[in-house]
């Protein structure tokens, strides 16, 4: 190699130094923090613009301000707040009609996660104490039963409760509507809105509705449950009975305060979960009963088609919901420290 040559080369090796010397801060950057800081930074980045955005276009939405038989512009017109709680001529005269609303709303959805709550917990503890092929084949089933849609399963409970083909008619074939009739128990259910002159009936009623809730998610109950119930240690069941202790006192005093997170976390689940049902309430719950998840979608796709009101009541409803849930989880921690 000629010299001439030689000092090309070193005059490009030269230049090539000092680029790589300029690239090296940002890789070196990266590798400081971290490629995989990186990719969850980047993940978490989007999940909270995908999670919020909604959120805050809904929140948006609901200060807009309706156009009488048009659609509604950009506001800030805070009266569909005020129209939830206190109607629509405030201060003139005052409507809870919404907050109504907003009350069958926390009422059937805390009902209904009881009531689930109330049959899945006695039900998966026995379920968690057979042997494995049975707690197999219970699994599946009730993972099967997790696909049919609330659409499904209000068309058998509607079948279920016909006045015509179904426990009504049941009850007039046994004679058990002439027993009821005989000892004044029909004129009570009458008064209970579950009964007509004739015969009981349950469309509609708010016990249907209720009760058709807590069939919904009682599924999830039971699989939400039986992965606590299953670990239990069964060694404090068996010292609880050597000393004397009935059934129900080892459930009382040992099984339930093992257990009593997970069913708090259940409970949680399972009452946010219903407070958006929206087609087992029209079905079987009077106009006068309906929650505001059907007002909500009234507003938005409905006949008043007054988007702004139903943002608020969204709004609203997501609020309580919060409320709630932090609520319950500050009585569950203070009960907790207190126990200690």
């Amino acid at each position: 190699m000629s010299d001439l040559a030689t000092a090309s080369y070193l005059a490009q090796a030269d230049n090539g130094s000092r680029l790589n010397k300029t690239l090296r801060p940002p890789f070196d950057a990266v590798r400081r923090f971290g490629a995989r800081s990186i990719i969850m930074t980047t993940i978490a980045a989007v999940l909270l613009f995908v999670f919020l955005s909604p959120i805050l276009l809904v929140v948006a939405v609901s200060f807009g301000e309706k156009i009488e038989g048009a659609s509604w512009v950009w506001a800030f017109d805070p009266s569909n707040y005020a129209r939830v709680f206190v109607g629509i001529g405030w201060p003139d005269e005052i409507t809870l009609l919404y907050a109504y609303k907003l009350g069958y709303t926390l009422a059937y959805a805390v009902l209904g996660s009881l009531i689930a709550i109330a049959f899945a917990f006695p039900f998966t503890y026995f379920l968690s104490q057979c042997s494995r092929p049975v707690q197999a084949a219970w699994l599946v089933f009730i993972l099967a039963s997790l696909s049919m849609s609330e659409v499904f399963i209000v068309m058998g409970w509607d079948i279920m409760l016909s006045n015509r083909s179904g426990l009504p008619a049941l009850f007039k074939a046994t004679g058990v509507t002439e027993w009821l009739k005989e000892t004044g128990w029909l004129a009570v259910l009458k008064d209970w809105g579950l009964a007509n002159p004739r015969n009981v009936k349950f469309k509609t009623s708010q016990l249907a509705t209720v009760l058709t809730m807590a069939y919904l998610v009682w599924p999830y109950a039971v699989i939400l449950l039986y992965a606590p119930l299953s670990r239990i240690d069964r060694s404090m069941i068996e010292a609880a009975r050597t000393m004397g202790a009935g059934s129900f006192t080892v459930m009382r005093t040992v099984i339930v305060p093992v257990v009593r997170i997970p069913v708090m976390g259940t409970l949680l689940l399972l009452f946010v979960y219903l407070l958006g049902a929206y087609v087992t309430v029209t079905y079987f719950a009077e106009p006068a009963h309906q929650t505001l998840p059907v007002s909500i979608y009234e507003a938005i796709r409905g006949a008043t088609l007054n988007a702004p009101f139903g943002a608020a009541q969204a709004v609203v409803l997501l609020t309580t919901a919060g409320v709630f849930i932090f609520a319950s989880l500050w009585l569950s921690r203070l009960a907790e420290n207190r126990g200690r």
